[in-house]
């Protein structure tokens, strides 16, 4: 896994360049976002289970036909397995986002995710919903916590998104 300066390090380095104002001007912004980025982990950290809780029930809310038989989280197996890909989300979305890289998600988990979910059935428009609720819901705690900054945890979950529907699963 690579972090935003790891990863502009590398680039230069197979390039064979010195950094350039461009660079350092990444490596300055990584280094100005820290303390918000921190601070928003703690409050994911703290508060993740009330996250995921509420993410799946505004998903269940809006399409309940996913708890119904032949709905894709009937059963108590399969509705513990769409928590957990909840869960799975949003724990990767905070490792990207004290990395201040999105590189993390390719690697750990959208490189693979293709296969599983053919595999297995996954219809992508509930996951992604789950995303984007996720999303929502931990800026909504963000803001309850009266952590202004709350748009700097957008960009991992809607990069998942965007990966995620740019592939035909």
């Amino acid at each position: 896994m690579q972090d935003a300066i790891t990863s502009i390090l590398n680039n230069y380095d197979l390039t064979g360049k010195y950094l350039d104002n461009t660079a350092i001007n990444k490596i300055n912004d990584y280094f100005n976002s820290a303390l918000s980025r921190i601070k928003a982990i703690e409050i994911i950290n703290s508060e993740a289970s009330k996250i995921i809780k509420e993410a799946s029930a505004r998903l269940y809310e809006e399409q309940p036909e996913l708890l119904r038989p032949s709905g894709n989280s009937y059963t108590t197996r399969r509705y513990a397995a769409c928590l957990r890909d909840i869960e799975y989300y949003l724990r990767y979305a905070s490792y990207a986002l004290i990395a201040g890289n999105t590189n993390i998600l390719n690697e750990r988990v959208l490189d693979g995710l293709r296969d599983t979910y053919n595999s297995l059935s996954v219809p992508i428009a509930p996951t992604l919903r789950s995303i984007k609720l996720l999303e929502e819901v931990t800026q909504d705690e963000i803001q309850l916590k009266n952590y202004t900054d709350k748009n700097i945890i957008s960009e991992p979950f809607e990069h998942i998104i965007k990966s995620l529907s740019e592939k035909d699963i």
